[in-house]
């Protein structure tokens, strides 16, 4: 059989798909599963054995791009897909299936998806409270309860793709290293404060670390004000994802507020501290029995907003770096 996933848009969501394609392949011999998916994301997926092949979706959020979508679908029609599992909710993201001629779409009903989506689950947001069981639910039958555990994520990085990334950067490979994720492209309200990295940043180096920080371009500034209160190397915008995938691989120790690169951590099997503020374990917690999570659980969080409603942060702010710095050391 061949299939076709509709991969989400956000890297962390990326990485919390894969116990789906794991579940898939234990389900369906000799499939052959390729993602349909943006190229942000795709380094993500080239990570992980159950995905034979990446196909560009050039979509930005929000666009329709009706006459780019019906391009895609031919292509994607000349490509034979068997099945097509879409994993976002939007009715922008089943559009290609359906006009590809995919003969079965499986997906969750979303937003009114009937006809564009044929096998159609309900989502019982009680029965399945994490993001990653309802993506992997989709390889179930319609109606059948998920069978638990569901499998973890897992990346792959060689020692030799670790050593070429090194190279790119010119470093030698620390004694070790510790990487932080300090950026959080949902918004400010899933950041740690900056002076609170920096002062990790001092007590891990006291203790013989090196310490890098890792983020998209969007994080530099982020990364930056941590490095001008620390000593932590910003390197935010100036890797590939490929890159920090092989980085983060490296390290002894990792950091992260909830974000992509938190999950990728997670499914690298880094010993890693996940920080929460606005945004819940519950819900999109780090899939690793190496992950250690953090959250104040205030009366106030999760609010699940991009920025502090009340203005004042206190479920980031009010975590010590010295409560990280217990749960980070190993």
């Amino acid at each position: 059989m061949k299939a076709l996933i509709v991969a989400p848009s956000w890297i962390g969501d990326t990485v919390m798909a894969q116990p789906l394609f794991v579940r898939l392949h234990e389900r369906i011999p000799n499939l052959e599963l390729h993602a349909l998916a943006p190229r942000w994301v795709a380094p993500v997926l080239q990570r992980m054995p159950q995905v034979a092949g990446v196909i560009d979706s050039p979509f930005g959020h929000g666009q329709l791009s009706l006459k780019a979508r019906w391009s895609l679908a031919r292509e994607l029609a000349a490509m034979n897909f068997d099945r097509v599992y879409v994993l976002p909710n939007s009715l922008k993201s089943a559009l290609i299936p359906f006009m590809a001629g995919i003969p079965e779409r499986i997906g969750f009903t979303g937003e009114s998806r009937v006809g564009l989506i044929n096998t159609r689950h309900t989502l019982d947001k009680a029965a399945l409270p994490e993001m990653a069981e309802r993506f992997a639910q989709l390889a179930e039958p319609v109606g059948a309860p998920l069978p638990r555990p569901i499998p973890l994520p897992q990346l792959a990085s060689t020692r030799e793709q670790q050593a070429a990334s090194f190279a790119l950067l010119g470093a030698e490979r620390p004694e070790k290293l510790a990487i932080f994720c300090p950026g959080a492209e949902y918004g400010p309200a899933k950041r740690w404060p900056t002076r609170h990295f920096a002062t990790l940043a001092r007590e891990l180096v006291a203790r013989g670390y090196t310490v890098w920080s890792l983020g998209s371009p969007k994080d530099a500034p982020v990364g930056d004000e941590i490095a001008a209160q620390g000593p932590a190397r910003n390197l935010c915008g100036k890797t590939s994802l490929h890159q920090a995938i092989d980085l983060i691989a490296a390290a002894d120790v990792v950091v992260c507020n909830d974000s992509g690169l938190m999950h990728v951590a997670a499914a690298l099997g880094r010993p890693l501290t996940a920080l929460y503020g606005s945004s819940s374990p519950g819900f999109t917690p780090p899939l690793s029995p190496l992950a250690k999570v953090i959250s104040l659980k205030l009366d106030c969080s999760p609010c699940f907003k991009r920025e502090c409603p009340l203005g004042h942060l206190d479920c980031l702010e009010k975590l010590d770096p010295e409560r990280v710095l217990k749960e980070c050391l190993p």
